[in-house]
Protein backbone atom coordinates (compact mmCIF):
# COMPACT_ATOMS: atom_id res chain seq x y z
CA UNK A 1 0.00 0.00 0.00
CA UNK A 2 3.09 2.35 0.55
CA UNK A 3 6.53 2.10 -0.41
CA UNK A 4 8.95 1.30 1.88
CA UNK A 5 11.31 4.11 3.19
CA UNK A 6 14.96 4.43 1.88
CA UNK A 7 17.62 2.17 3.10
CA UNK A 8 20.81 4.59 4.72
CA UNK A 9 23.93 3.19 5.64
CA UNK A 10 23.99 1.58 9.59
CA UNK A 11 25.67 3.91 12.18
CA UNK A 12 27.98 2.83 14.51
CA UNK A 13 25.39 4.61 16.94
CA UNK A 14 22.19 1.93 15.68
CA UNK A 15 24.36 -0.39 17.06
CA UNK A 16 25.54 0.38 20.24
CA UNK A 17 21.67 0.94 20.62
CA UNK A 18 20.60 -2.39 19.68
CA UNK A 19 23.51 -3.97 22.15
CA UNK A 20 22.35 -1.34 24.95
CA UNK A 21 18.95 -2.94 24.52
CA UNK A 22 20.05 -6.44 24.14
CA UNK A 23 22.13 -5.95 27.60
CA UNK A 24 19.00 -4.32 29.22
CA UNK A 25 16.93 -7.23 28.78
CA UNK A 26 19.48 -9.78 29.85
CA UNK A 27 20.02 -7.68 33.09
CA UNK A 28 16.39 -7.09 33.79
CA UNK A 29 15.67 -11.21 33.28
CA UNK A 30 18.93 -12.06 36.22
CA UNK A 31 17.99 -9.26 38.89
CA UNK A 32 14.04 -9.88 38.80
CA UNK A 33 12.72 -13.40 39.44
CA UNK A 34 9.59 -13.89 40.04
CA UNK A 35 8.30 -13.58 43.46
CA UNK A 36 7.21 -16.14 45.45
CA UNK A 37 4.08 -17.42 46.61
CA UNK A 38 3.89 -14.98 49.71
CA UNK A 39 6.12 -12.55 48.89
CA UNK A 40 4.86 -8.75 49.21
CA UNK A 41 5.34 -6.34 45.96
CA UNK A 42 8.16 -4.55 48.23
CA UNK A 43 10.72 -7.29 48.33
CA UNK A 44 10.15 -7.21 44.78
CA UNK A 45 13.30 -4.79 43.30
CA UNK A 46 11.16 -3.72 40.17
CA UNK A 47 8.04 -2.68 42.66
CA UNK A 48 5.88 -5.39 40.76
CA UNK A 49 6.67 -4.37 37.19
CA UNK A 50 5.62 -7.26 34.96
CA UNK A 51 9.13 -8.04 32.20
CA UNK A 52 9.13 -10.11 29.10
CA UNK A 53 12.06 -9.61 26.36
CA UNK A 54 13.03 -11.16 23.02
CA UNK A 55 15.50 -11.92 20.74
CA UNK A 56 15.50 -12.96 17.32
CA UNK A 57 17.89 -13.94 13.92
CA UNK A 58 16.57 -15.18 11.25
CA UNK A 59 18.21 -16.07 7.79
CA UNK A 60 16.25 -16.04 4.60
CA UNK A 61 17.05 -17.21 0.93
CA UNK A 62 14.87 -16.87 -2.14
CA UNK A 63 15.65 -17.76 -5.94
CA UNK A 64 15.55 -16.20 -8.78
CA UNK A 65 13.98 -12.60 -7.04
CA UNK A 66 14.80 -10.45 -4.17
CA UNK A 67 12.81 -10.37 -1.59
CA UNK A 68 12.46 -8.11 1.18
CA UNK A 69 16.28 -8.09 1.25
CA UNK A 70 19.06 -8.94 -0.97
CA UNK A 71 18.18 -12.27 -0.48
CA UNK A 72 19.01 -14.03 -3.49
CA UNK A 73 22.55 -14.60 -2.16
CA UNK A 74 21.37 -14.98 1.24
CA UNK A 75 20.75 -12.46 4.37
CA UNK A 76 20.72 -12.35 7.34
CA UNK A 77 18.89 -9.11 7.81
CA UNK A 78 16.19 -10.22 9.93
CA UNK A 79 16.96 -9.18 13.20
CA UNK A 80 14.82 -8.57 16.14
CA UNK A 81 15.49 -7.02 20.06
CA UNK A 82 12.51 -5.79 21.95
CA UNK A 83 11.76 -5.37 25.67
CA UNK A 84 8.82 -4.48 27.19
CA UNK A 85 6.89 -3.30 30.64
CA UNK A 86 3.65 -3.41 32.46
CA UNK A 87 2.77 -1.95 35.56
CA UNK A 88 -1.00 -2.54 36.97
CA UNK A 89 -0.96 0.70 39.28
CA UNK A 90 -4.34 0.19 40.62
CA UNK A 91 -6.76 -2.81 40.19
CA UNK A 92 -8.20 -0.96 37.36
CA UNK A 93 -5.36 1.26 36.04
CA UNK A 94 -2.45 -0.34 33.87
CA UNK A 95 0.27 1.25 31.91
CA UNK A 96 2.99 -0.60 29.49
CA UNK A 97 5.62 0.18 27.21
CA UNK A 98 7.80 -1.60 24.70
CA UNK A 99 11.28 -0.57 23.35
CA UNK A 100 12.13 -2.11 19.91
CA UNK A 101 14.76 -2.06 17.42
CA UNK A 102 15.15 -4.40 14.40
CA UNK A 103 16.31 -4.73 10.99
CA UNK A 104 14.80 -6.18 7.79
CA UNK A 105 16.79 -5.42 4.25
CA UNK A 106 15.90 -1.95 3.77
CA UNK A 107 13.75 -1.39 6.59
CA UNK A 108 14.66 -0.52 10.47
CA UNK A 109 18.07 -0.52 10.12
CA UNK A 110 17.68 -0.86 14.22
CA UNK A 111 16.77 2.31 14.57
CA UNK A 112 15.15 2.18 18.62
CA UNK A 113 11.89 3.33 18.96
CA UNK A 114 8.65 3.11 21.27
CA UNK A 115 6.87 0.03 19.55
CA UNK A 116 4.09 1.07 21.89
CA UNK A 117 3.25 2.28 25.01
CA UNK A 118 -0.32 2.69 27.10
CA UNK A 119 -1.97 4.41 29.74
CA UNK A 120 -5.58 1.93 30.38
CA UNK A 121 -8.25 2.41 32.44
CA UNK A 122 -10.96 -0.50 32.91
CA UNK A 123 -13.93 0.66 34.34
CA UNK A 124 -15.75 -2.35 33.58
CA UNK A 125 -15.38 -5.52 31.91
CA UNK A 126 -17.72 -4.18 28.87
CA UNK A 127 -15.98 -0.73 28.83
CA UNK A 128 -12.23 0.00 28.89
CA UNK A 129 -10.23 3.58 27.76
CA UNK A 130 -6.74 2.88 26.47
CA UNK A 131 -4.54 6.19 25.44
CA UNK A 132 -0.96 6.47 23.64
CA UNK A 133 0.21 4.90 21.00
CA UNK A 134 -1.90 1.83 21.24
CA UNK A 135 -1.84 -1.31 18.89
CA UNK A 136 -3.87 -1.84 15.66
CA UNK A 137 -6.47 -4.35 16.38
CA UNK A 138 -6.89 -5.48 12.67
CA UNK A 139 -7.85 -9.16 11.73
CA UNK A 140 -7.10 -11.96 14.31
CA UNK A 141 -3.19 -11.13 14.86
CA UNK A 142 -2.43 -7.56 13.76
CA UNK A 143 -1.92 -6.87 17.37
CA UNK A 144 -0.17 -9.52 18.40
CA UNK A 145 2.69 -10.24 14.84
CA UNK A 146 5.26 -8.87 17.00
CA UNK A 147 5.32 -11.88 19.46
CA UNK A 148 7.27 -14.22 17.28
CA UNK A 149 6.63 -17.06 20.18
CA UNK A 150 2.77 -16.29 19.60
CA UNK A 151 2.42 -18.09 16.21
CA UNK A 152 4.17 -21.33 14.46
CA UNK A 153 5.10 -19.70 10.83
CA UNK A 154 8.25 -17.54 10.48
CA UNK A 155 6.00 -14.88 8.35
CA UNK A 156 2.09 -14.62 8.47
CA UNK A 157 0.27 -14.45 5.24
CA UNK A 158 2.01 -11.58 3.71
CA UNK A 159 -1.04 -10.78 1.93
CA UNK A 160 -3.19 -9.35 5.10
CA UNK A 161 0.00 -9.14 7.09
CA UNK A 162 2.76 -7.91 5.25
CA UNK A 163 6.20 -7.64 7.69
CA UNK A 164 7.80 -4.55 5.33
CA UNK A 165 4.61 -2.30 6.42
CA UNK A 166 4.94 -3.15 10.08
CA UNK A 167 6.13 0.29 11.27
CA UNK A 168 3.39 2.70 10.40
CA UNK A 169 0.71 -1.23 10.56
CA UNK A 170 1.70 -1.99 14.31
CA UNK A 171 0.14 0.82 16.39
CA UNK A 172 -1.55 4.01 15.96
CA UNK A 173 -1.12 7.49 18.56
CA UNK A 174 -4.70 8.63 19.93
CA UNK A 175 -7.24 6.35 21.96
CA UNK A 176 -9.31 3.75 21.80
CA UNK A 177 -12.50 2.18 23.73
CA UNK A 178 -12.89 -1.78 24.26
CA UNK A 179 -14.96 -4.56 26.57
CA UNK A 180 -16.35 -7.79 26.58
CA UNK A 181 -19.87 -8.04 26.30
CA UNK A 182 -21.65 -11.20 27.35
CA UNK A 183 -24.10 -12.52 25.34
CA UNK A 184 -25.66 -15.51 27.36
CA UNK A 185 -26.01 -18.88 25.23
CA UNK A 186 -24.68 -16.85 22.15
CA UNK A 187 -21.03 -16.27 23.64
CA UNK A 188 -19.10 -13.15 24.27
CA UNK A 189 -18.64 -10.09 22.19
CA UNK A 190 -15.36 -8.15 22.29
CA UNK A 191 -14.87 -5.11 20.55
CA UNK A 192 -12.60 -2.39 20.03
CA UNK A 193 -12.77 1.05 18.18
CA UNK A 194 -9.64 3.29 17.99
CA UNK A 195 -9.26 7.21 16.54
CA UNK A 196 -5.73 9.02 16.17
CA UNK A 197 -2.39 9.58 13.68
CA UNK A 198 0.31 7.65 12.01
CA UNK A 199 3.51 7.87 11.78
CA UNK A 200 4.92 8.21 8.23
CA UNK A 201 8.36 8.87 6.95
CA UNK A 202 8.74 10.17 3.23
CA UNK A 203 8.67 6.45 1.13
CA UNK A 204 11.14 6.09 -1.64
CA UNK A 205 10.71 7.70 -4.73
CA UNK A 206 8.03 6.67 -7.12
CA UNK A 207 9.71 6.92 -10.65
CA UNK A 208 13.17 8.65 -11.54
CA UNK A 209 12.58 12.63 -11.28
CA UNK A 210 9.87 12.36 -9.02
CA UNK A 211 10.08 12.48 -4.94
CA UNK A 212 7.96 12.94 -1.81
CA UNK A 213 8.14 15.72 0.11
CA UNK A 214 6.10 16.36 2.92
CA UNK A 215 3.81 12.96 4.54
CA UNK A 216 1.22 13.50 7.13
CA UNK A 217 -1.84 11.39 8.53
CA UNK A 218 -4.55 13.50 9.25
CA UNK A 219 -6.52 10.91 10.88
CA UNK A 220 -6.85 7.05 11.34
CA UNK A 221 -9.72 5.31 12.53
CA UNK A 222 -11.11 2.02 13.05
CA UNK A 223 -12.21 -0.71 14.77
CA UNK A 224 -12.73 -5.25 15.16
CA UNK A 225 -15.71 -6.71 17.04
CA UNK A 226 -14.95 -10.53 17.72
CA UNK A 227 -17.65 -13.02 18.68
CA UNK A 228 -16.72 -15.97 20.63
CA UNK A 229 -19.32 -18.25 19.02
CA UNK A 230 -21.34 -20.88 21.17
CA UNK A 231 -19.16 -23.44 19.37
CA UNK A 232 -16.66 -23.71 21.88
CA UNK A 233 -13.19 -22.81 19.87
CA UNK A 234 -14.99 -20.65 17.28
CA UNK A 235 -14.46 -17.62 16.78
CA UNK A 236 -15.82 -15.00 13.97
CA UNK A 237 -14.64 -11.53 13.41
CA UNK A 238 -14.86 -8.41 11.70
CA UNK A 239 -11.90 -5.48 11.37
CA UNK A 240 -12.13 -2.06 9.37
CA UNK A 241 -9.80 1.06 9.23
CA UNK A 242 -10.22 4.63 7.29
CA UNK A 243 -6.88 7.04 6.87
CA UNK A 244 -5.67 9.46 5.40
CA UNK A 245 -2.39 10.54 3.91
CA UNK A 246 -1.27 14.05 2.82
CA UNK A 247 1.85 13.80 0.37
CA UNK A 248 3.72 16.34 -1.73
CA UNK A 249 5.10 14.85 -5.26
CA UNK A 250 7.91 17.12 -6.53
CA UNK A 251 8.43 16.78 -10.07
CA UNK A 252 12.09 17.45 -11.79
CA UNK A 253 11.43 20.59 -14.34
CA UNK A 254 12.72 18.82 -17.13
CA UNK A 255 9.66 16.21 -16.81
CA UNK A 256 6.99 18.82 -16.54
CA UNK A 257 6.51 19.30 -20.30
CA UNK A 258 6.54 16.29 -21.07
CA UNK A 259 4.12 14.73 -18.89
CA UNK A 260 1.86 17.88 -20.06
CA UNK A 261 2.10 16.56 -23.43
CA UNK A 262 0.82 13.19 -22.45
CA UNK A 263 -2.11 15.20 -20.61
CA UNK A 264 -0.86 13.90 -17.42
CA UNK A 265 -0.15 16.81 -15.61
CA UNK A 266 -2.44 20.13 -15.60
CA UNK A 267 -1.26 23.12 -17.96
CA UNK A 268 -0.42 25.78 -15.32
CA UNK A 269 1.04 22.68 -12.89
CA UNK A 270 4.13 24.38 -10.87
CA UNK A 271 6.02 21.28 -10.10
CA UNK A 272 4.49 20.22 -7.16
CA UNK A 273 1.54 17.81 -7.06
CA UNK A 274 -0.64 18.27 -3.81
CA UNK A 275 -2.55 14.90 -2.99
CA UNK A 276 -4.52 13.24 -0.38
CA UNK A 277 -4.78 8.79 -0.53
CA UNK A 278 -7.97 8.32 1.41
CA UNK A 279 -7.58 4.39 2.43
CA UNK A 280 -10.36 2.17 3.42
CA UNK A 281 -9.28 -1.44 4.92
CA UNK A 282 -11.63 -4.18 6.48
CA UNK A 283 -11.24 -7.65 6.66
CA UNK A 284 -13.48 -10.71 7.73
CA UNK A 285 -12.33 -13.70 9.95
CA UNK A 286 -12.69 -17.28 11.25
CA UNK A 287 -10.48 -18.98 13.38
CA UNK A 288 -10.99 -22.65 15.10
CA UNK A 289 -8.78 -24.06 17.87
CA UNK A 290 -9.29 -27.39 19.71
CA UNK A 291 -7.05 -29.19 21.34
CA UNK A 292 -4.00 -28.70 19.47
CA UNK A 293 -5.47 -27.83 16.29
CA UNK A 294 -6.11 -24.20 14.71
CA UNK A 295 -7.92 -23.38 11.85
CA UNK A 296 -7.96 -19.85 10.39
CA UNK A 297 -8.71 -18.05 7.28
CA UNK A 298 -9.24 -14.21 6.40
CA UNK A 299 -10.36 -12.29 3.63
CA UNK A 300 -9.67 -8.57 3.38
CA UNK A 301 -10.13 -5.62 0.92
CA UNK A 302 -8.07 -2.44 0.79
CA UNK A 303 -9.81 0.45 -1.10
CA UNK A 304 -7.68 3.49 -2.15
CA UNK A 305 -8.71 6.69 -3.51
CA UNK A 306 -6.45 9.44 -4.48
CA UNK A 307 -7.39 13.36 -4.36
CA UNK A 308 -4.99 15.24 -6.69
CA UNK A 309 -5.24 17.50 -10.03
CA UNK A 310 -3.71 14.48 -11.82
CA UNK A 311 -6.37 12.14 -12.25
CA UNK A 312 -4.74 10.13 -15.38
CA UNK A 313 -1.48 9.65 -13.46
CA UNK A 314 -2.40 8.83 -9.72
CA UNK A 315 -5.70 5.85 -10.17
CA UNK A 316 -8.67 7.83 -8.39
CA UNK A 317 -10.25 4.58 -7.22
CA UNK A 318 -8.29 1.07 -6.51
CA UNK A 319 -9.07 -1.64 -5.01
CA UNK A 320 -6.59 -4.69 -3.41
CA UNK A 321 -7.90 -7.98 -2.91
CA UNK A 322 -6.52 -10.33 -0.02
CA UNK A 323 -7.05 -13.60 1.34
CA UNK A 324 -5.63 -17.01 3.16
CA UNK A 325 -6.29 -20.08 4.91
CA UNK A 326 -3.64 -21.19 7.21
CA UNK A 327 -3.67 -24.42 9.76
CA UNK A 328 -1.48 -26.20 12.30
CA UNK A 329 -1.34 -28.80 14.92
CA UNK A 330 0.86 -29.42 17.84
CA UNK A 331 2.13 -33.24 17.08
CA UNK A 332 4.13 -32.99 20.69
CA UNK A 333 4.88 -30.18 23.51
CA UNK A 334 7.83 -29.09 21.28
CA UNK A 335 7.20 -29.91 17.30
CA UNK A 336 3.98 -27.86 15.81
CA UNK A 337 4.31 -28.04 11.37
CA UNK A 338 1.56 -25.42 9.80
CA UNK A 339 0.82 -24.48 6.37
CA UNK A 340 -1.05 -21.71 4.62
CA UNK A 341 -1.81 -20.61 1.40
CA UNK A 342 -2.22 -16.69 0.41
CA UNK A 343 -3.39 -14.94 -2.22
CA UNK A 344 -2.57 -11.19 -2.75
CA UNK A 345 -3.80 -8.91 -6.01
CA UNK A 346 -3.35 -5.61 -5.99
CA UNK A 347 -6.10 -4.60 -8.54
CA UNK A 348 -9.52 -6.72 -8.56
CA UNK A 349 -9.89 -5.98 -11.87
CA UNK A 350 -6.86 -7.48 -13.55
CA UNK A 351 -6.28 -10.20 -11.70
CA UNK A 352 -4.59 -12.43 -14.67
CA UNK A 353 -2.41 -11.20 -17.33
CA UNK A 354 1.31 -9.90 -15.86
CA UNK A 355 2.85 -11.69 -13.37
CA UNK A 356 2.65 -8.42 -11.30
CA UNK A 357 -1.02 -8.55 -11.29
CA UNK A 358 -1.00 -11.34 -8.65
CA UNK A 359 0.61 -12.87 -5.81
CA UNK A 360 0.18 -16.52 -4.39
CA UNK A 361 2.46 -18.33 -1.79
CA UNK A 362 2.16 -21.56 -0.52
CA UNK A 363 4.21 -21.86 2.65
CA UNK A 364 4.96 -24.82 5.02
CA UNK A 365 6.67 -24.04 8.72
CA UNK A 366 7.99 -25.98 11.38
CA UNK A 367 8.44 -24.67 14.87
CA UNK A 368 10.79 -26.48 17.20
CA UNK A 369 10.48 -25.19 21.01
CA UNK A 370 13.65 -26.45 22.39
CA UNK A 371 13.12 -24.86 25.68
CA UNK A 372 10.63 -22.71 27.49
CA UNK A 373 12.30 -20.49 26.06
CA UNK A 374 14.07 -20.80 22.85
CA UNK A 375 12.24 -21.52 19.94
CA UNK A 376 13.30 -22.64 16.05
CA UNK A 377 11.59 -22.23 12.81
CA UNK A 378 11.85 -23.58 9.09
CA UNK A 379 10.01 -22.03 7.03
CA UNK A 380 9.28 -22.88 2.82
CA UNK A 381 7.63 -20.87 0.52
CA UNK A 382 6.55 -21.64 -3.14
CA UNK A 383 5.22 -18.18 -4.97
CA UNK A 384 4.13 -17.43 -7.99
CA UNK A 385 3.53 -13.84 -9.11
CA UNK A 386 5.53 -10.68 -8.57
CA UNK A 387 3.12 -8.29 -7.36
CA UNK A 388 4.89 -7.19 -3.65
CA UNK A 389 8.01 -7.29 -5.08
CA UNK A 390 10.09 -3.94 -5.08
CA UNK A 391 12.43 -2.92 -8.07
CA UNK A 392 14.73 -1.29 -6.01
CA UNK A 393 15.78 -4.59 -4.15
CA UNK A 394 15.84 -5.83 -7.79
CA UNK A 395 18.69 -3.88 -9.99
CA UNK A 396 15.64 -1.72 -10.84
CA UNK A 397 13.87 -3.88 -12.80
CA UNK A 398 9.94 -3.81 -12.71
CA UNK A 399 8.27 -6.35 -11.51
CA UNK A 400 6.51 -7.59 -14.62
CA UNK A 401 9.58 -8.65 -16.06
CA UNK A 402 10.99 -10.69 -13.14
CA UNK A 403 10.79 -14.49 -12.38
CA UNK A 404 7.10 -15.71 -12.42
CA UNK A 405 7.82 -18.61 -10.10
CA UNK A 406 10.39 -18.31 -7.25
CA UNK A 407 10.74 -19.39 -3.96
CA UNK A 408 11.77 -18.75 -0.50
CA UNK A 409 13.44 -20.27 2.58
CA UNK A 410 13.46 -18.64 5.87
CA UNK A 411 15.21 -19.70 9.36
CA UNK A 412 14.58 -18.41 12.19
CA UNK A 413 15.61 -18.75 16.22
CA UNK A 414 13.94 -16.76 18.95
CA UNK A 415 14.95 -16.40 22.84
CA UNK A 416 12.05 -14.75 25.14
CA UNK A 417 10.99 -14.62 28.60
Amino acid sequence: MIANRTRSGRSETSRVRCVILLLCSLLVSYSSPALAQGDSEESDPLGGIQTHAFVSQGFLKTSQNNYLASSKRGSFEFSEVGINFTKGLTDNFRVGVQLFTHDLGPVGNYRTQFDWYYLDYRFADWLGFRAGHTKIPFGLYNDSSDFDSARVPILLPQSVYPIDHREYLLAQTGAEIYGNVRLGELGNLEYRAYGGTLDLGAPAPTAPGITVGKVSVPYVAGGRAMWATPIAGLQAGASFQALRIDADYQFNPQLVPVFQALQLLPADFNGTLNAKFRVKLWVGSLEYQNGGLLLSAEYSRWIGEFESRAPRLLPPHIVNERYYAMISYRLTPWFVPGAYYSAYFPNVDQRGGSRSHYQRDVAVSLRYDLTDHWLFKIEGHVLDGTAVLDKSLNDGQEPATLAKQWGMLLLKSTAYF
